[in-house]
């Protein structure tokens, strides 16, 4: 099972971005899906988690900014960026808890990470 994050990037405050993860390979079903990231010489922190049945969860630090979303079709997570500040500076790491068979109990699968750039 592979994640590929993408649609990182540089961008002014107050401007936008939307990230995608698209989870392959031996896939049976996907639960919890989510979004991290971690800041220069800070820890790996929650951003947005969604369920499979579509339940969100949200960091205080972007409630009302951040919108996440899934396509269970596809196995794909987005994060939809708004008003970005600089502090949202960080690489963002997609998430999943995978189901790669009914005889198998989910696993947890990261994505490679994509940075995200938000200049004053």
């Amino acid at each position: 099972v592979q994640l590929q994050a993408s649609g990182g990037g540089v961008v002014q405050a107050g401007g936008s971005l939307r990230l995608s993860c698209a989870a392959s390979g031996s896939i049976f079903s996907a639960n919890d899906m989510g979004w991290y990231r971690q800041a220069p010489g800070k820890q790996r922190e929650l951003v947005s988690t969604i369920t499979s049945t579509g339940s969100t969860n949200y960091a205080d630090s972007v409630k009302g900014r951040f919108t996440i979303s899934r396509d269970n079709a596809k196995n794909t997570v987005y994060l939809q960026m708004n008003s970005l500040k600089p502090e949202d500076t960080a690489v963002y790491y997609c998430n999943a808890d995978i189901v790669r068979s009914v005889t198998m109990p989910p696993r947890g699968y990261w994505g490679q990470g994509t940075q995200v750039t938000v200049s004053s």
